[in-house]
């Protein structure tokens, strides 16, 4: 019996170290494989923050600082007079800043009724090369709108009168390396409004889109069809086309569109140019990225 279980023991030994390594390497194919499981975010849906006027899905990051210059002349068909609009401008000063690389704060100040307005953004579903079709992000804004003076407003208008509150789902895709396409359905509060401004909630649809030419410019464009505007409003649905130029650290865009509102209050229910009349304004937006934190 000794000399069964001496003669035994190697071959044990050496059936238990076999063993071991197959289940060592059937560990490692599973890790492997779950690994692999893990979803591949699709990137750069669009190539910055915004579309035209209004935001894409993209947030820009942790500890990541934008700033955001905004500039709109006058209309093209004021004639030479005003040097087709160039006499006039219209701008918007404004920082964002990643917390995470999915949340944005935001905080600008508009010369156009002299606005001054605060966001959040937070991208909370992620388009995935195999899963999730699509990335959405949620927006929510706050505008004080500082216009006009307090000598002339009317009796009884009081300052939270000023205050107007939108909420977006920014829902994108994008399809091809070369085209992104985005939904905008969106909610507008306004505390107050004029006879002739419509309704103090109104519902609007925004589509738009981005075809990319090359590695650094793309052509977008945006349009906000409003649902519920009053019968006696002078206002129109805002569309906008911009050029996009990426060089290095910043966006370059090149706008055309028929309002001069750079905050969502303004260019959805307020946009009182239409656009195949000639009341269009040449702008262009400029972003710039600070890295205030290391990312790790």
């Amino acid at each position: 019996m000794r000399f069964i279980f001496k003669g035994a023991m190697p071959a044990l030994l050496a059936l238990l170290t076999t063993a071991t390594a197959f289940a060592q390497e059937d560990l490692l194919k599973e890790l492997e494989q779950s690994s692999e499981k893990e979803p591949a975010y699709v990137a750069q849906t669009f190539k910055g923050t915004r579309l035209v006027n209004g935001h894409t899905v993209e947030t820009v990051g942790k500890g990541t600082l934008e700033f955001i210059f905004a500039h709109r002349f006058g209309r093209l068909n004021q004639g030479l007079y005003e040097l087709f609009g160039l006499d006039d401008a219209y701008v918007r000063l404004g920082l964002q800043y990643g917390l995470t690389d999915d949340l944005d704060i935001g905080i600008g100040r508009s010369s156009t009724d002299k606005t001054v307005d605060g966001y959040l953004k937070y991208k909370f579903l992620k388009q995935s090369k195999e899963g999730v079709p699509v990335t959405i992000t949620a927006f929510g804004s706050t505008t004080y709108k500082a216009s006009p003076r307090e000598t002339d407003v009317p009796d009884g208008f009081e300052r939270t009168d000023r205050l107007a509150y939108t909420a977006q789902l920014l829902i994108a895709r994008k399809f091809t390396q070369n085209l992104s396409l985005q939904l905008m359905p969106t909610y507008v509060h306004k505390n107050y409004v004029a006879l002739d401004e419509g309704d103090n909630n109104q519902v609007a649809i925004g589509i738009g889109g981005r075809i990319k030419f090359t590695r650094s410019v793309s052509v977008n464009a945006e349009y906000y069809y409003r649902v519920n505007p009053a019968g006696n409003t002078a206002y129109r649905d805002a569309l906008g086309f911009a050029i996009d130029i990426e060089t290095g650290g910043h966006v370059f865009q090149i706008v055309l569109t028929n309002t001069r509102g750079m905050v969502e209050r303004s260019f959805i229910t307020e946009t009182d140019g239409k656009f195949f009349k000639g009341d269009i304004h040449l702008g262009f937006n400029v972003t710039r990225a600070f890295q205030l934190k290391r990312r790790q």
